[in-house]
């Protein structure tokens, strides 16, 4: 979105107008003022002042202050994260992905393997994402042994990572929350943690199962109501992930097909706290829609069983579009929290024209530049159609979701912790400076929408991470999407 240079001009100088309009007031003020005073009378003024008056003042700003203080929720901060770095032989390329194809005795009909190679070469998923084990089987194994393989090596390896990266330790840990969407044996996956690390006897856990994509950023949420009423120092392990092994839909319909070709094996760990000591980002604002009250949000990612009892998740064609829906109703929320007096000054004219000429006129509502409010915008890499409706949506640039975009092709879906993967991006990518403000959003199963924002307070020593070994061949030029018809069915 390229504006002319001098509307670029005016509207810089609108903003630092509107955004500064109680300071320009106060000088404005000041110099009407201070002409009609002279030094000698300011000075017979200061000598009035008793130097007790001044001692109450100064203690009474004190103690404004400091109630003030007492009474704000306490800042939450991320300390550090870890993204799980698949190795080069969890590759699954197109190639492989179509020898499978052929080869299943379930998927021997022809119409489904051409629309699964079709989707998967037009999804904005590269030759480097990543599959488990099980899934290099044929047919997959789809074992409960399988899925606790895949378990343990994702989650462990994220909280390696997490671990190797700050000076925490597990002993300081005194929350664990879990999450992942489909897969929950028994024990669940904060014990699998608990018994790996040793953490604590008295370590509070939770584990957090149904809610799709956007449950890493619930949990970011649930850790703040935590952390905000819990004692300075308090530490908070995040692990976020989603096990693919038992979840392979093993018919023929196509909104079924779609996780399939969608989905790639990856985790994140995250140590959130209440203290600044060692802190790297501030949490700054967080706000959470759910919209499953509408029927078709409900059912737009909706786990059953096909005509043949094969069980999948059946992903609605509105997807994109039932997300679109969803961050318009968040964004209701979320921008009065975030955006600038001028943006929001320009968004209730806009609305007050709108009611004024009801009825004799259309008039178009101003759409909100975020960017004003953030550097960054992480967005759920939840497929290219997702992607693109956020992108039209909010009016984004290309460089602005091309983090989202890169992070979709290089490790492709990998759900609740996909937003971790795109900081990571941005942070090897040398982008992150301290002060910088990023919006991290995700969509749900439920339909769920979630905003998240943070403060750099820290940039990373090093590029170290997921993408260490990948970062110098970034960003790629994606294919250009042509429409098939063929695909609408």
């Amino acid at each position: 979105m390229n504006r002319p240079l001098h509307v670029k001009f005016l509207k810089t100088m609108y903003g630092l107008l509107v955004n500064n309009f109680l300071v320009i007031v106060a000088l404005a003020a000041a110099a009407a003022v201070v002409p009609r005073t002279s030094p000698e009378e300011v000075l017979a003024l200061a000598r009035e002042i008793r130097p007790v008056h001044c001692l109450l003042a100064l203690l009474l700003a004190a103690a404004v202050a400091n109630l003030r203080r007492m009474g704000r929720p306490k800042d939450v901060y991320l300390v550090e994260y870890g993204c799980f770095r698949p190795k080069p032989w969890f590759r699954a390329p197109f190639a492989t992905c179509l020898e499978h194809a052929h080869l299943m005795p379930y998927l021997v009909d022809e119409e489904s393997v051409s629309f699964a190679i079709r989707l998967l070469e037009r999804s904005g998923l590269g030759e480097e994402t990543c599959v488990p084990e099980a899934y290099h089987y044929m047919p997959p194994d789809r074992s409960l042994e399988a899925s606790r393989d895949e378990t343990e090596l994702v989650i462990f390896s994220a909280v390696d990572e997490v671990f190797a990266r700050t000076s925490v330790k597990p002993e300081e840990i005194d929350v664990l929350i879990v999450n992942c969407s489909i897969f929950t044996p028994t024990p669940v996956f904060a014990d699998m943690v608990v018994n790996r690390y040793k953490l604590r006897a008295d370590v509070q856990n939770v584990n957090l199962s149904g809610m799709g994509c956007s449950a890493g950023l619930v949990s970011v949420g649930l850790a703040k109501n935590l952390l905000q009423t819990a004692r300075p120092g308090t530490h908070v392990l995040i692990v976020s992930t989603e096990i693919l092994s038992s979840q392979y839909y093993v018919g023929t319909e196509r909104a079924m097909l779609l996780p399939n070709c969608l989905f790639r094996m990856g985790a994140a760990a995250m140590i959130l706290s209440n203290s600044s000591e060692r802190a790297r980002y501030r949490l700054t604002r967080l706000v959470r829609t759910v919209t499953a009250a509408r029927d078709a949000d409900y059912r737009c990612v909706f786990q059953e069983e096909d005509d043949k009892g094969n069980t999948g998740i059946r992903l609605s064609k509105d997807l994109a579009t039932t997300a679109g829906h969803a961050l318009k109703s968040n964004i209701a929320a979320f921008g009065p929290l975030v955006l600038p007096a001028s943006e929001q000054l320009l968004v209730a004219l806009s609305l007050l024209k709108r009611k004024l000429l009801s009825g004799r006129a259309k008039v178009r509502l101003y759409r909100p530049d975020f960017r004003t409010a953030f550097e960054h915008i992480c967005i759920h890499a939840g497929g290219r159609g997702v992607i693109d409706e956020v992108q039209h949506g909010l009016g984004l640039s290309d460089q602005d979701v091309e983090a989202s975009r890169m992070t979709l092709h290089r490790f492709g879906n990998t759900s609740s912790s996909s937003v971790l993967y795109e900081l990571a991006y941005i942070e090897a990518k040398g982008m992150m400076k301290k002060g910088d403000r990023i919006w991290m959003i995700s969509f749900g199963a439920g339909f769920d929408c979630n905003s998240v924002a943070w403060e750099c307070v820290k940039p990373p020593a090093d590029a170290d991470g997921p993408w260490v070994d990948s970062i110098h061949r970034y960003p790629v030029q994606l294919p250009e999407i042509v429409k098939d018809t063929s695909d609408d069915s």
